[in-house]
């Protein structure tokens, strides 16, 4: 698990850091207003509902590598044109290296 929180903990900073230097935002504005309404009823309970099967750990880590590569990609996009390109390469790599990770990293967050 150490190692997953790490994972998302270095996506968070590193979109983060992309979004101080942007200026703004990294929310696509599409999930907007999805998250507003979303957060006016208080947490959903599936967050706090563990993925029994080893198939769904990797399905929801999945979605999360993805979720880091779009507001990564979002950032870069508001950056600096002249530091685009590399910026979406460096997220683009970013992103091949976690999926092809993704198997080790289910496993080191679920040994019990």
């Amino acid at each position: 698990m150490a190692h997953f929180k790490q994972v998302i903990i270095a996506a968070a900073l590193a979109g983060a850091a992309l979004a101080a230097h942007a200026g703004s935002t990294t929310t696509p504005p599409q999930n907007a207003q999805l998250q507003k309404s979303e957060i006016a009823k208080g947490d959903p309970a599936r967050w706090y509902q563990d993925d029994t099967s080893p198939a769904a750990q990797l399905r929801t880590l999945r979605k999360e590598i993805g979720a880091a590569l779009a507001e990564a990609n979002l950032a870069c996009k508001q950056g600096p044109a002249a530091e685009r390109r590399s910026c979406l390469k460096e997220a683009q790599a970013t992103y091949r290296q976690d999926m092809a990770k993704a198997e080790q990293i289910r496993e080191e967050n679920h040994q019990h």
